[in-house]
């Protein structure tokens, strides 16, 4: 079974968030990705393939919200099927949940990458105070 018109009601959401952008799937249908990151993938009008971390993936598949992957049932991958036309806010759901992953674990990278090294600051001044120090301030000098 299989509602029609949800890849392109999927797709429209998706690619609506941030970064997200929508290409072909290698096994088909089309991904969503941010990056190189697939955050979920639809094949047709038909289902919904998204890879979670495992832990998530079990909560989701006790929850009854999605079931194991089709193929790869023991992974952090599930597939949820479109049966009915409010299916599809249902599976719009969970790439976005994948979505909220991605820049959570995306502002931890960033965040682990501060402070700045002080040759990249561009035109702010920088002033050795001791060995172990440096000041940064623009209107200082």
């Amino acid at each position: 079974m299989s509602v029609k018109g949800a890849q392109e009601r999927i797709t429209q959401a998706a690619t609506a968030w941030d970064g997200v952008t929508a290409q072909p799937h290698r096994f088909g249908g089309v991904e969503y990705v941010i990056g190189r990151r697939d955050i979920g993938h639809i094949h047709g009008d038909q289902w919904v393939d998204i890879a979670f971390p495992k832990k998530i993936r079990d909560e989701l598949v006790a929850a009854g919200r999605a079931n194991p992957h089709h193929i790869l049932p023991a992974t952090g991958w599930v597939s949820f099927y479109l049966q009915q036309d409010d299916d599809v806010d249902k599976a719009i759901e969970l790439p976005h949940e994948n979505f909220v992953i991605a820049m959570r674990q995306n502002q931890k990278r960033n965040f682990a990458t501060y402070p700045p090294n002080p040759m990249d600051l561009g035109d702010m001044s920088v002033r050795k105070v001791d060995f172990t120090f440096a000041l940064f301030c623009a209107p200082c000098n």
